[in-house]
């Protein structure tokens, strides 16, 4: 069995008890890296570097020196997210060769665990858009059916965890592009609750909307990433939270489904493929069948759509916007196009894409008196076509269906709207043989109790 087709779990025990040593995980998935270029998951490799980190990793073994619970484990980090010393590009030609001088908080607790860095994931431009093309790399394939895109954007890391290059990988999510990308590869994708994973890398930490989380095959080896990820830092204002004593005790994790209050939302007035709706409800009528109590709930999650891309243009136009002139030609012109549409903004607008946020969260945080959990299609289609164009209207089951955010996504950025923890998990396939994924969403600071629940339905889905 090659070493990368193990979970993360089982290649960290191998190398505690020297059935396998960190040079030879490293090996194994740089091999398999090799072999698979086709993906195109890869904007940097670090193959050196992972080596020479290996043969520290593998002395620290030999030597019985403590051990971190990734020690040796090789994984790959999004090219959004900081590593210093390594390139990090945004998928953009304008940070094509800036090298940071420190690693976000994520990618140092991830390296202090033991865990050795591969490489930077493939990413559109600052991570703007659902299509996984960008003019600095090209485009990435979905390992299933490349015909088919493999979401984005997040894109490379999903493609690397799902086609074995690495069994762990930390993505952002600033829409879905954890989650989503995590449904296309039939992956675990998980966006923790605001400040539980610190992202020091946005620029508003006051409203953050974008998140540094887990991707991994298994509900399992997420929670053991998200483990090493989580917890309190004194400079997000939302990582102080996590300190509360309220949060100090573990909270209580449910062993059964039994008694579990699900809140089931097949559309969130959106159209849904039939195969979509029938694979996810089977997956509900599932969760049924081991006690829990399912009620069919409807949420517009559409409306908020606008305010959406009020959010996500501003920013863009206020981070990129002043680049244009130098980078114009050599930027995606999606991103350009929507920097030109974030300028048009007022600030009349970004305070109502703000109230809508908080009606939101209020009418999240009622749902959540009355549910354990709210359950939803990730996507309300199987992966789109990989040529689709992102800036005009979609089809789903051969009709016209509207704009992508609206009509494939709605039940993803209201999440990153409200800073409520969501994972994706897989939970069967299409006709086509195209991966399907049920999104799991609860409370703030749920988010344990939440992975919990995601395994005893990985449990009751076989």
């Amino acid at each position: 069995m090659d070493l990368m087709d193990h979970s993360a779990r089982d290649l960290a025990a191998l190398i505690r008890t020297r059935q396998a040593s960190p040079v030879e995980a490293v090996r194994a998935a740089l091999a398999r890296i090799e072999t698979r270029r086709e993906l195109n998951a890869f904007i940097t490799v670090t193959g050196e570097q992972a080596l020479a980190d290996a043969r520290r990793a593998e002395a620290a073994v030999m030597a019985g020196e403590a051990l971190g619970p990734l020690h040796g484990v090789p994984y790959s980090v999004k090219d959004l997210t900081l590593t210093a010393g390594v390139r990090t590009t945004m998928g953009s030609a304008i940070y094509q060769d800036f090298v940071p001088k420190e690693d976000a908080v994520a990618v140092a607790r991830a390296k202090a665990a033991g865990a050795i860095l591969i490489g930077k994931t493939t990413t559109p431009e600052f991570g703007h858009k659902q299509v996984p093309t960008a003019p600095l790399f090209g485009r990435t394939l979905n390992p299933i059916d490349a015909r088919y895109t493999p979401g984005a954007s997040s894109s490379g890391a999903a493609v690397a965890v799902a086609a074995g290059l690495g069994s762990l990988a930390l993505g952002t999510d600033g829409g879905g592009s954890i989650r989503i990308p995590a449904s296309c590869c039939g992956i675990v994708g998980l966006k923790a609750t605001l400040g539980v994973v610190p992202n020091l890398q946005a620029p508003d930490l006051y409203s953050a909307n974008s998140f540094t989380g887990p991707m991994a095959r298994d509900v399992a080896d997420t929670q053991l990433l998200f483990d090493t990820i989580k917890g309190f830092d004194a400079r997000d204002p939302y990582g102080q939270v996590t300190s509360l004593p309220r949060r100090a005790l573990p909270p209580s994790l449910p062993t059964s489904l039994r008694g579990l209050r699900v809140a089931w939302l097949p559309t969130a007035g959106n159209p849904i493929d039939p195969e979509v709706e029938a694979v996810t409800t089977a997956a509900v009528r599932a969760m049924e069948r081991e006690g829990a109590v399912v009620e069919t709930v409807l949420l517009n999650f559409v409306a908020l759509e606008r305010h959406f891309l009020v959010v996500l243009q501003s920013m863009l136009a206020a981070r990129v916007g002043a680049n244009l002139e130098r980078f114009g030609d050599r930027l995606d012109a999606t991103l350009v196009d929507a920097v030109h549409k974030g300028r048009r903004h007022s600030a009349v607008d970004l305070h109502e894409a703000t109230f809508a946020k908080t009606r939101c969260f209020a009418e999240l945080q009622a749902l959540f008196e009355r549910f354990d959990v709210l359950v939803s299609p990730t996507v309300s289609a199987p992966p789109l076509p990989i040529d689709m164009d992102v800036s005009g209207e979609i089809e789903i089951a051969g009709k016209p269906a509207g704009t992508i955010r609206g009509a494939w996504y709605p039940y993803t950025y209201p999440m990153n709207l409200t800073g409520h923890p969501a994972l994706s998990m897989p939970c069967g396939k299409s006709t086509a043989g195209l991966p399907i994924g049920l999104q799991l969403a609860g409370r703030w600071y749920d988010d344990d109790r939440l992975l919990a629940i995601a395994a005893l339905v990985e449990q009751a889905l076989g």
